[in-house]
Protein backbone atom coordinates (compact mmCIF):
# COMPACT_ATOMS: atom_id res chain seq x y z
CA UNK A 1 0.00 0.00 0.00
CA UNK A 2 1.63 3.11 -1.29
CA UNK A 3 1.37 5.81 1.73
CA UNK A 4 0.76 9.62 1.46
CA UNK A 5 3.16 12.54 2.73
CA UNK A 6 0.86 13.47 4.72
CA UNK A 7 0.18 9.81 6.02
CA UNK A 8 3.73 9.90 6.74
CA UNK A 9 3.64 12.77 8.91
CA UNK A 10 0.25 12.32 10.43
CA UNK A 11 1.76 9.13 11.82
CA UNK A 12 4.85 10.44 13.70
CA UNK A 13 2.40 12.84 15.19
CA UNK A 14 -0.13 10.32 15.95
CA UNK A 15 2.28 7.72 16.85
CA UNK A 16 5.25 9.30 17.86
CA UNK A 17 4.37 12.51 19.60
CA UNK A 18 1.03 11.29 21.21
CA UNK A 19 1.53 7.82 22.07
CA UNK A 20 5.47 7.16 22.52
CA UNK A 21 5.77 4.64 19.78
CA UNK A 22 9.75 5.90 18.66
CA UNK A 23 9.73 2.76 16.41
CA UNK A 24 7.46 4.38 13.71
CA UNK A 25 10.44 7.11 14.03
CA UNK A 26 12.20 4.28 12.38
CA UNK A 27 9.85 3.27 10.02
CA UNK A 28 9.26 6.68 8.54
CA UNK A 29 12.47 8.15 8.59
CA UNK A 30 15.21 6.57 6.84
CA UNK A 31 18.83 5.81 8.26
CA UNK A 32 20.30 8.95 6.55
CA UNK A 33 17.33 11.49 7.22
CA UNK A 34 18.86 15.09 8.30
CA UNK A 35 17.03 16.55 10.92
CA UNK A 36 16.98 20.13 12.08
CA UNK A 37 16.11 20.98 15.91
CA UNK A 38 16.59 24.63 16.08
CA UNK A 39 18.28 25.50 19.51
CA UNK A 40 17.81 22.13 21.47
CA UNK A 41 21.12 20.51 20.62
CA UNK A 42 19.96 17.44 19.47
CA UNK A 43 21.86 15.87 16.75
CA UNK A 44 21.33 16.08 13.51
CA UNK A 45 20.13 12.39 12.70
CA UNK A 46 16.82 10.17 13.09
CA UNK A 47 18.19 9.62 16.61
CA UNK A 48 18.40 13.34 17.37
CA UNK A 49 14.31 13.29 16.28
CA UNK A 50 13.43 10.75 18.54
CA UNK A 51 15.61 12.21 21.40
CA UNK A 52 13.91 15.11 20.73
CA UNK A 53 10.19 13.65 20.70
CA UNK A 54 11.39 12.16 23.99
CA UNK A 55 12.25 15.06 26.00
CA UNK A 56 8.76 16.51 25.00
CA UNK A 57 6.79 13.44 26.37
CA UNK A 58 9.26 13.40 29.19
CA UNK A 59 8.13 17.15 30.27
CA UNK A 60 4.82 16.70 28.85
CA UNK A 61 3.73 13.44 29.58
CA UNK A 62 0.21 14.20 28.27
CA UNK A 63 1.24 15.75 25.24
CA UNK A 64 -1.08 15.84 22.21
CA UNK A 65 0.04 17.30 19.17
CA UNK A 66 -2.80 17.90 15.92
CA UNK A 67 -2.01 18.93 12.44
CA UNK A 68 -3.94 22.04 11.66
CA UNK A 69 -3.25 22.29 7.94
CA UNK A 70 -0.39 21.30 5.50
CA UNK A 71 0.58 21.62 2.05
CA UNK A 72 2.56 18.94 -0.52
CA UNK A 73 3.92 19.34 -3.94
CA UNK A 74 7.19 17.81 -5.16
CA UNK A 75 8.38 15.41 -2.34
CA UNK A 76 7.69 18.17 0.15
CA UNK A 77 5.45 18.81 2.96
CA UNK A 78 4.81 22.17 4.99
CA UNK A 79 2.02 21.42 7.97
CA UNK A 80 1.23 23.97 10.81
CA UNK A 81 1.02 22.04 14.10
CA UNK A 82 -0.67 22.63 17.97
CA UNK A 83 0.83 21.03 21.06
CA UNK A 84 -1.11 21.14 24.19
CA UNK A 85 0.47 19.16 27.70
CA UNK A 86 1.02 19.76 30.92
CA UNK A 87 4.63 20.45 32.18
CA UNK A 88 5.09 17.55 34.59
CA UNK A 89 8.83 16.89 34.09
CA UNK A 90 11.90 18.70 33.38
CA UNK A 91 11.94 20.89 30.36
CA UNK A 92 14.93 22.73 28.84
CA UNK A 93 16.89 22.37 32.24
CA UNK A 94 13.76 24.03 34.08
CA UNK A 95 12.07 21.90 36.83
CA UNK A 96 8.23 21.36 36.40
CA UNK A 97 6.09 24.13 36.80
CA UNK A 98 2.58 21.70 36.46
CA UNK A 99 1.34 24.38 34.53
CA UNK A 100 -0.66 23.85 31.27
CA UNK A 101 0.32 24.95 27.88
CA UNK A 102 -0.91 25.27 24.01
CA UNK A 103 2.11 25.88 21.29
CA UNK A 104 1.94 26.40 18.16
CA UNK A 105 4.93 24.96 15.74
CA UNK A 106 5.57 23.84 12.15
CA UNK A 107 7.45 20.76 10.46
CA UNK A 108 9.09 20.51 6.98
CA UNK A 109 9.88 17.01 4.74
CA UNK A 110 11.14 16.09 1.98
CA UNK A 111 10.01 12.45 0.89
CA UNK A 112 11.91 10.27 -1.38
CA UNK A 113 10.58 6.47 -2.33
CA UNK A 114 7.78 6.80 0.73
CA UNK A 115 9.94 7.54 3.38
CA UNK A 116 11.15 10.89 4.87
CA UNK A 117 14.65 12.14 4.07
CA UNK A 118 15.09 15.53 6.18
CA UNK A 119 12.84 16.91 8.78
CA UNK A 120 12.74 20.45 9.75
CA UNK A 121 10.96 21.38 13.11
CA UNK A 122 10.09 24.06 15.39
CA UNK A 123 8.27 25.65 17.88
CA UNK A 124 7.27 28.88 19.16
CA UNK A 125 9.79 28.16 22.01
CA UNK A 126 9.86 32.38 23.71
CA UNK A 127 5.82 31.58 24.09
CA UNK A 128 5.98 27.75 25.15
CA UNK A 129 8.69 29.75 28.12
CA UNK A 130 6.10 32.37 29.22
CA UNK A 131 3.24 29.98 29.57
CA UNK A 132 5.52 27.99 32.05
CA UNK A 133 6.64 31.12 33.42
CA UNK A 134 10.04 30.71 32.92
CA UNK A 135 10.55 34.23 30.65
CA UNK A 136 8.54 37.03 31.92
CA UNK A 137 5.82 38.44 29.24
CA UNK A 138 6.54 40.34 26.65
CA UNK A 139 5.96 44.20 27.97
CA UNK A 140 3.23 46.27 25.73
CA UNK A 141 3.95 49.27 23.72
CA UNK A 142 7.81 48.58 23.40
Amino acid sequence: MKRTSSSLVRRIFELAFNQGDLVVVDELLTSESITHIPTWGMPASRTGFKLFIASLRAAFPDLYCIIDGEIFESGRLAANWTMRGTHLGPFLGNPSTGRKILAKGTIFVRIADERIIEVQIQIDQYDLLQQLGIVPPSRGGA
